[in-house]
């Protein structure tokens, strides 16, 4: 399943059946939503990618076929209920929080002080879906609630994810994720991570921690400090010292494991660097969520390709199994994308090796 998974989030697959998708913005973008054989899974169904792989209607759901041949079931668990409610002034729920599988999730700041400027990251589409009219700029603490209480009732999500585009303020945008993210535990009892940058003063995150939140993301993106400058200018302004500081700091208050980082690859990073990087990360408590490029189309990257899958499966299998050796994986995870783990297949090369050890003694 590890190998399938990542062959399809690097190859993409051709859909004959409708599916649950997400368009541009700043989540799992031009991506089909699915369960493959149980496993929760985004993989790219709408970019123009030479796959094998096809998403076929059966008798009993859904299957996914390769050069004709069938390799794996697959369900779609269909449009959200919670979808066709709308606020009482008017604002349709999905404008506010998408459903990602099971996991409720929302830009709760759609605007970023980096975007359209030199400072812009090349992989990011934050601002698409704002343009496009399929979300609104602010979302306020009392909406996020109302929505998430839904979300869980209708729907059955399970924890919520907020991200937020990076402000001019000192703290970055976190104290406002922060009560929004409480706004939601206090209303629907769900374990939330919020998403945010390194703030100017550490003492941010201990505020952040305050509002009860469960797990946090600070997202360095890359450890190749090269790559970080090309594509992310301001991250790579705050360093990835910066960026250390900022986790040793969350560990010490949220604990090993309830503080991710997005690790992307597909930009062009030294693949030393970039396991070096990751189990530093580890040895201090955080989760490298590792992923592939997910070109967005629209943003600066959009004419890149996914790393090829081969690639991305052997940096898998040198990060995973030091995590599991420093006592941590997935499922330990309260929220967010590494709780989620549908935009990789880092859960599915643990369950592997976890299989593998059991079998062995």
């Amino acid at each position: 399943m590890a190998s399938l998974i990542t062959d399809l989030q690097s190859r993409g697959i051709r859909v004959e059946a409708a599916v649950e998708s997400r368009k541009g913005g700043a989540g799992p973008s031009d991506s089909g939503m699915l369960w493959i054989e149980g496993v929760p899974v985004t993989l790219p169904t709408t970019a123009g990618y030479a796959t094998p792989y096809v998403l076929r209607r059966e008798d009993d759901g859904l299957a996914v076929y390769a050069d004709g041949e069938r390799v794996a079931a697959a369900s779609s668990a269909g449009r959200p209920r919670y979808y066709d409610l709308t606020t009482d002034d008017g604002i349709p729920y999905w404008k506010i929080a998408l459903l990602h599988l099971d996991s409720l999730a929302s830009t709760v700041l759609q605007t970023c002080a980096y975007w359209g400027n030199h400072d812009q990251c090349q992989f990011c589409g934050i601002g698409l879906s704002l343009s496009a009219g399929r979300t609104i700029a602010k979302k306020r603490p009392e909406q996020l609630a109302e929505v998430a209480v839904a979300a869980k009732e209708l729907d059955g999500a399970v924890d919520a994810t907020l991200t937020t585009g990076s402000t001019y303020g000192r703290d970055r945008g976190a104290l406002y994720v922060a009560t929004c993210g409480q706004a939601i535990k206090e209303a629907a009892g769900l374990p939330v991570e919020v998403q945010f940058e390194p703030p100017d003063d550490l003492d941010v995150i201990n505020r952040v921690h305050g509002h009860g939140i469960d797990s946090v993301g600070i997202h360095v993106e890359s450890f190749d400090p090269e790559v970080l400058a090309r594509v992310a200018p301001a991250k790579a302004r705050t360093g990835i010292e910066g960026y250390f500081a900022a986790w040793e700091r969350a560990v010490s208050l949220f604990g090993a494991g309830q503080v991710s980082t997005y690790v992307i690859l597909g930009m062009g990073e030294d693949p030393e660097l970039t396991v070096a990087g990751c189990k530093r990360a580890i040895d201090i408590g955080v989760y490298p969520f590792v992923v592939p490029l997910r070109p967005i189309a629209g943003s600066l990257m959009e004419d890149c390709l996914p790393p090829d899958s081969v690639y991305t499966e052997g940096i898998y299998h040198q990060v995973v199994p030091y995590l599991l050796s420093r006592g941590m994986d997935s499922s330990g995870v309260a929220a967010g994308c590494a709780r989620c783990q549908a935009c990789s297949a880092m859960a599915s090369v643990e369950r592997s090796i976890k299989l593998t050890a059991s079998r062995t003694g």
